[in-house]
């Protein structure tokens, strides 16, 4: 019998579906989201127990619904932000475009784009985990390994849907059982290591992500952490920020498909180089991570 809890989010007048369905529909073989017309729902470990994330799309609310394995103590507030960050509701994208959108370069982008927001995962430790996964590898293989690791913890929730481990389970995993999942050897070490360093409490994603990521201060701390591990460069802790923190003014110039679009605007024949791009991203702080969203929707359109 599971425990649930429900909640009711008041979407913006702008705000675009599409989007947040795309993202937690990138998985096409639905193995821990599915997404069905407008209803997502996303298998996840909440304190330990599988759950279920059930959202339903409305034109002007979203209803949700969390239903656990096992009775937890939370509270429709918890619900409610957990949901927000499904949703892409945390980082304020309507005071990006207003700011920025006659930007001579990127406002046509931005205008033309109005109301796109970033999704998030579930939690920072799921962020984190696809960050790695992610490194230098295409999408479709990012999602394969992603896959394969989900299926070696098997955790499962009683509606069948596979639930992303949380960092307890990944961390009873072994290099071999990752290394026969096809994870490179540097990956295996950089997962291992920081789902240990969740378990013995130096990494801790969890109390960090309660805490307000706008404070500059707090993301430069989790900055350095992050990069203070081994396998974890630029592009990896920036992308963690924003995927696992809300935090909207990381740098992603070294993002191919950030620059490869930045190409585009700029109308240059050669290709940005990454310090080119980190000067150019650098006017639009602090919604730098927005710039990169813009950015990626832009290519989308036009590949």
């Amino acid at each position: 019998m599971t425990h649930q809890i429900n909640c009711e989010i008041t979407l913006p007048s702008n705000y675009r579906p599409a989007d947040a369905l795309k993202f937690h529909a990138r998985d096409v073989t639905g193995f821990s989201e599915i997404v069905r017309d407008t209803v997502i729902r996303k298998g996840l470990v909440f304190d330990g127990v599988p759950t279920l994330a059930t959202i339903e799309l409305g034109k002007k609310k979203a209803r949700c619904t969390l239903a656990f394995d096992a009775v937890v103590e939370l509270d429709s507030r918890t619900c409610k932000a957990l949901m927000r960050r499904l949703l892409g509701l945390v980082i304020d994208a309507d005071s990006f475009e207003q700011a920025m959108q006659s930007h001579p370069e990127l406002g046509p982008t931005i205008r033309a784009q109005t109301g796109l927001r970033l999704p998030m995962a579930a939690t920072a430790f799921e962020a984190l985990i696809w960050a790695v996964t992610g490194q230098q590898i295409n999408l479709g293989v990012a999602l394969q390994l992603r896959r394969r690791l989900i299926a070696l913890t098997g955790l499962q929730h009683s509606s069948g849907v596979a639930c992303h481990p949380d960092a307890q389970a990944v961390a009873k995993l072994t290099a071999d059982q990752l290394g026969q999942a096809k994870f490179s050897r540097a990956k295996t070490q950089t997962i291992l290591t920081v789902s240990q360093m969740v378990c013995t409490g130096e990494l801790p994603l969890d109390q960090w992500q309660r805490e307000p990521i706008n404070a500059e201060r707090n993301a430069e701390r989790i900055n350095a952490q992050l990069l203070a591990i081994r396998g974890i460069g630029p592009w990896t802790a920036n992308y963690t920020l924003l995927r696992g923190f809300g935090w909207a003014d990381g740098s992603l110039h070294g993002d191919v498909a950030v620059r490869n679009s930045l190409q585009e605007i700029l109308q240059q024949a050669d290709k940005v180089s990454i310090p080119q791009a980190e000067q150019w991203l650098a006017q639009f702080s602090p919604w730098r991570s927005l710039t990169a969203a813009h950015l990626w929707a832009r290519l989308a359109k036009t590949t």
